[in-house]
């Protein structure tokens, strides 16, 4: 297990390849029609271009596999400091019999979750941000202990509880704004808080109120950019103070890279990903001559099922969203052609930021892990599961 002097030596290597290569990962590759990075990495672009297509699925799905990028950026040194050892204090498979109601993946991940909350833990269990509570039934029905649940919105706390009725578990969950002053609360010491793919602004509360108060934590973080700060703000004072050394900046746009992985998503959503992509590629070379304005305009995204059927409904939804005049005429083929060419493309450039994107997300778990060392807990740090089952399967415990 990583001692805090390993998770230390680990934050600021992270910090310093961070820093350094951000001039080329912070970039996104569609927004401009030149390579951004161009001169600062001669030769990179010309042999991510070169790449055959069966090359880049690979390294979209292994980034560290061998890379060629490996003659202009650091992927061994990248590829060490995001390995991390799996925890688990309970191997015990649960009967399947237990995640009815729930699906599939979720019903592996929960259990995956829950045999990193050790069953002889004396202390109570909460589940933070626990919508229907179906974390806290399963842990309620392994180690048959009373468990409560915290969740804002009332119907998915009536459901919950409803679903812990039917099932005998002790589960009591209660309708609280884990954002409002009252939830601290609940995390007194002798409470272990457990909460599975937390998001942004929720999770960090819950780091703050567990500093402050004593209780103990297992939480997978997620969705780091949902946050209402435009720009990152380290949580530790060690994060702000590497983040000043190294002049590593990062936006609420950059925290997004860190869970943009889809290696969960069905190929029918990757199919319509990469077709409005192509899509978007090609309305912004139209929208570019139309405006006579050589510059990016983001269009709003569009709900999976909700693509128009095809690229000129595409162009008209987006111009309309925008307030762009299309031409009478436009050469509709011609500009689709060029948004699938222009795709290929940007596939091959955005494999610098893929390489990057665990080492950014295990940096800010690693923020989050410092900021509890800084409150004199000890903390564990590594994953609960494989990335097929979720990419999002860091861990971070207190012990």
């Amino acid at each position: 297990m990583p001692s805090e002097p390993a998770l230390e030596a680990r934050f600021t290597a992270l910090t310093r390849l961070l820093a350094e290569a951000q001039a080329l990962w912070r970039p996104l590759p569609f927004q401009h029609r030149e390579v951004p990075w161009g001169e600062r990495a001669p030769g990179l672009a010309e042999a991510l271009m070169a790449l055959s297509d069966d090359e880049t699925d690979r390294l979209q799905a292994s980034p560290f596999d061998a890379s060629p990028l490996a003659a202009w950026l650091p992927v061994d040194a990248l590829a060490e400091a995001v390995e991390l050892p799996r925890l688990a204090s309970d191997d015990t498979a649960l009967p399947d019999a237990w995640g009815e109601g729930i699906g599939a993946r979720k019903w592996r991940q929960i259990q995956a979750f829950a045999g990193c909350v050790a069953s002889d833990d004396a202390a109570s269990l909460l589940e933070w941000c626990a919508g229907k509570g179906h974390l806290s039934r399963t842990l309620a029905r392994r180690d048959g202990r009373p468990v409560t649940g915290l969740e804002w919105q009332a119907s998915l706390c009536e459901a919950g509880q409803a679903l812990a009725e039917r099932q005998g578990q002790p589960v009591r969950l209660h309708r609280q704004d884990v954002m409002a002053e009252d939830a601290g609360d609940w995390l007194a010491p002798g409470r272990r808080v457990a909460a599975l793919h937390a998001c942004g602004d929720l999770h960090a509360r819950l780091l703050e109120l567990v500093a402050e108060r004593g209780a103990a934590v297992t939480l997978s973080p997620c969705c780091y950019h949902r946050t209402e700060d435009v720009d990152y703000r380290a949580l530790s004072a060690r994060g702000r103070a590497l983040m000043a050394e190294h002049g590593l900046t990062l936006s609420r746009e950059d925290l997004a890279m860190a869970v943009q992985e889809t290696v969960t998503a069905p190929q029918g959503v990757r199919r319509h990903r990469r077709r409005a992509n192509a899509w978007r590629q090609g309305f912004d070379r139209l929208q570019r001559e139309v405006r006579g304005c050589d510059e990016y305009l983001p269009v709003p995204s569009c709900a999976y099922g909700r693509l128009p059927d095809d690229f000129a409904g595409f162009c008209r939804w987006a111009a309309d969203s925008k307030g762009v005049t299309l031409p009478d005429v436009v050469d509709w083929a011609s500009f689709e052609a060029a948004g699938w060419q222009r795709q290929t493309e940007v596939e091959r450039l955005e494999l610098v930021r893929h390489l990057f994107r665990r080492p950014l997300e295990v940096w800010l778990v690693l923020d989050r892990a410092w900021r509890l060392v800084e409150a004199g807990q000890r903390v564990r740090l590594g994953t609960f599961c494989e990335r097929e089952l979720t990419p999002r399967n860091l861990l971070l415990e207190t012990c």
